[in-house]
């Protein structure tokens, strides 16, 4: 096991005051770990920064696409039960998807589109079913605007109604033809409901949160922790969508504050992007997947499906399938696992790392990361959107990496 320079830990805390400082972040709080013991914590700044609340490890945060590794973490503990396989069509599950079309290349309307063979639960879990988001490039955004296809707490239906909503629009693309980011993870958890038996949120709670003792996770936040949710920030312009690049450096502005947030009665249980956590909720998780499978008794995963999990499950990095998309990840020297990315080789990603980082972050600027070689786990929250505002999370990954001696 690495020892850590004290010193070079410490300019963690300086880099994030540093962001707090300059108006970028509004607070944030991190962790690091090696074999599970934590070698360095740190908070700085605000959860809320006009009522000068303290963002610390208390803090309830939006975790938004952080979800996507427990919702795939749930579909691979159904795949262990014999409940089926991961070529299965996602059809067998929710018969909406039985008769898909997928656009043409080069298709300019949704019109230009054909017959293909339903996405797989595989195509699902490696973003390459032929699904999309409505922020990605391409004729389907104003499509998804139109439908008003949102997954999020403030959708205007349920899971059950808004998945049936996304299969009535063609996929963007055949699926397994390349990978994009997409939806793919809130039908995953569309179809935990419809095989588990139980809502999302019901069956998340019974079958990962309460067994790692994850007591701040959920898809709704309760009035008796209202006080610890954090306001949400972006450092986007007012009525501007996340495909726009151009930022306000250092000018935050208010996006939803925690009496007014949709998080207080979801309407939607979206399993690509709705749970909020803490810190050390989801240090369980991460220190689950990197003890493959089990926390403090409690066993989730085998560790051969956690290995199988964490290995790329695409023919090359991410960049040579082609993406049109936003992504919560580099692309080159990256693959993709089973909900994560996988680091290939650090040299082609451009930031330090170790080859078999498993990782994902979400649209707030947050992340997480378990490293198989130098047996860390490390997450990172805040609560600014965009998350590619910053390039916060590779600077990070060079400040661990420098404090190792």
């Amino acid at each position: 096991m690495s020892a850590f320079d004290k010193t070079r830990l410490a300019r963690i805390d300086d880099w994030m005051r540093r962001y707090v400082d300059a108006g970028r972040f509004p607070g944030s709080t991190f962790l690091l770990a090696q074999g599970g013991k934590v070698a360095h914590r740190a908070s700085v700044g605000y959860r809320d920064v006009a009522a000068k609340k303290p963002f610390g490890e208390e803090t309830v945060a939006r975790i938004y696409s952080m979800t996507k590794p427990v919702v795939s973490v749930g579909i691979l503990m159904l795949m262990e039960r014999g409940l089926f396989h991961l070529d299965a069509p996602v059809s067998a599950f929710l018969p909406e998807f039985a008769e898909p079309r997928a656009l043409r290349p080069g298709a300019d309307s949704i019109d230009d589109a054909e017959p293909c063979a339903p996405p797989t639960l595989h195509q699902l879990l490696t973003h390459t079913s032929g699904l999309t988001y409505g922020f990605n490039p391409g004729p389907l955004s104003e499509a998804y605007a139109k439908a008003e296809i949102n997954f999020g707490p403030s959708a205007p239906v349920p899971l059950a109604d808004m998945t049936k909503r996304l299969a009535g629009l063609p996929l963007a693309f055949a699926p397994g033809a390349r990978w994009e980011y997409s939806h793919a993870t809130d039908v995953l958890g569309r179809v935990i409901e419809a095989v588990g038996g139980k809502p999302l949120d019901e069956w998340l709670e019974a079958e990962i949160f309460e067994p790692l003792g994850m007591v701040d996770t959920g898809f709704a936040v309760p009035d008796r922790k209202l006080d610890r949710l954090a306001t949400l920030y972006t450092a986007l312009p007012e009525g501007a969508g996340l495909a726009l690049t151009r930022i306000q450096d250092g000018a935050m502005r208010v996006v939803e504050t925690a009496e007014g947030s949709a998080w207080r009665a979801p309407r939607c249980l979206s399993g690509g992007g709705g749970l909020v956590s803490t810190i050390d909720d989801y240090f369980l998780f991460a220190e689950m997947i990197r003890k493959g499978g089990a926390h403090d008794g409690a066993r989730i995963l085998s560790p051969a499906t956690i290995a199988f999990m964490r290995r790329n499950h695409l023919p090359g990095d991410i960049a040579s399938m082609g993406p049109k998309s936003f992504a919560e990840t580099a692309m080159t020297g990256v693959g993709f696992g089973l909900g994560g990315s996988v680091v290939l080789d650090p040299a082609l990603s451009h930031a330090p790392g170790s080859v078999g980082d498993f990782s994902w972050g979400g649209i707030a600027s947050t992340v997480f990361w378990t490293d198989p070689v130098l047996d860390l786990t490390a997450i990172f929250l805040t609560q600014l959107t965009p998350s590619s505002a910053y390039p916060a999370r590779p600077e990070l990954k060079a400040l661990v990496h420098a404090a190792i001696a």
